[in-house]
């Protein structure tokens, strides 16, 4: 039996960081949203847990048992008691260490595609345990819906909105330079600059930021003249970097418009990873 699943990539349209934890972990309050591509991971039955990978971005990652596919697989056999293997392949095709969740995304398209694969129950809260020990993130890639995120990001209420977000054109630019999460993270000024505003995901987007830009962008200049790039094409509603960098993210009302832009991406910046897509509908 074959089975195929898509590890969405996710957006933070925003990123408020509001305090350090006694755990270690930052309080934040994010903006989820998820685009309609991503990492593409495959499925068939075996005998052991097994993982290949392919794509542009295979290079970048190590297949031992410390990715986080191997490790969500080995993971959900055990909690619910499986004995089968799965013969797992990903297709990487999201830059690697970026912003935009990509071992979060495929950790969660792992549980996702296996729970199916081995007949469990989707809903098992279980699989939500799996996720939240996995990463702060995965929990949110496991739904991929737009949705607010609290405490870690991990503490999740979907943004009901009034559908604005669903296709809208987004185009996702990356300067092909790897951020560890940590080190952005270690930068940050410390000052909570308040948190996410009421209202509609759109608004609420617009009134907020990523309080991670100013120290991604002393590590990684490049991504200051992006963001700048991206906010002066025309028709575009919200330019900005997603999680701690270094892919930055452009919202637009038109598909056109979107399309406009990624040509001037590619003419001005002809060594960046450039993809025209929409925002996943919820």
């Amino acid at each position: 039996m074959r089975g195929s699943e898509t590890a969405w990539a996710k957006i933070n349209l925003a990123l408020h960081v509001r305090r350090r934890m006694a755990d270690g972990y930052h309080e934040l309050e994010t903006l989820f949203a998820f685009a309609e591509d991503g990492d593409v991971l495959s499925v068939v039955d075996a005998a052991d847990l097994t993982l290949a990978m392919s794509g542009p971005f295979a290079a970048g990652l190590g297949g031992g048992p410390d990715n986080l596919v191997l490790r969500a697989a080995a993971a959900l056999a055990d909690a619910f008691g499986i004995r089968r293997g799965a013969a797992l392949h990903l297709d990487k095709r999201l830059p690697v260490a970026s912003g935009i969740g990509g071992g979060s995304a495929d950790a969660a398209a792992t549980l996702r595609l296996l729970a199916r694969h081995w007949g469990l129950d989707g809903g098992d809260g279980r699989i939500g345990a799996i996720a939240r020990a996995l990463g702060a993130d995965v929990p949110a890639c496991l739904a991929s819906v737009a949705a607010l995120g609290r405490g870690r990001g991990d503490t999740l209420t979907a943004l009901d909105g009034d559908g604005r977000l669903d296709g809208m054109p987004l185009l996702l630019v990356n300067p092909g330079i790897a951020l560890s999460t940590a080190v952005v993270f270690a930068d940050w000024d410390g000052m909570d600059r308040g948190p996410v505003a009421p209202g509609d995901a759109i608004a609420a987007a617009l009134a907020g930021r990523n309080d991670l830009e100013p120290a991604a962008i002393r590590r990684v200049p490049e991504i200051g003249g992006l963001i700048a790039h991206l906010a002066g094409c025309a028709g575009v509603t919200l330019a900005r970097m997603s999680g701690s960098g270094a892919t930055c993210f452009a919202l637009f009302d038109t598909q056109a418009a979107c399309d406009a832009a990624a040509d001037s991406v590619r003419a001005a910046m002809p060594g960046y990873w450039c993809l025209a897509t929409r925002l996943r509908t919820s």
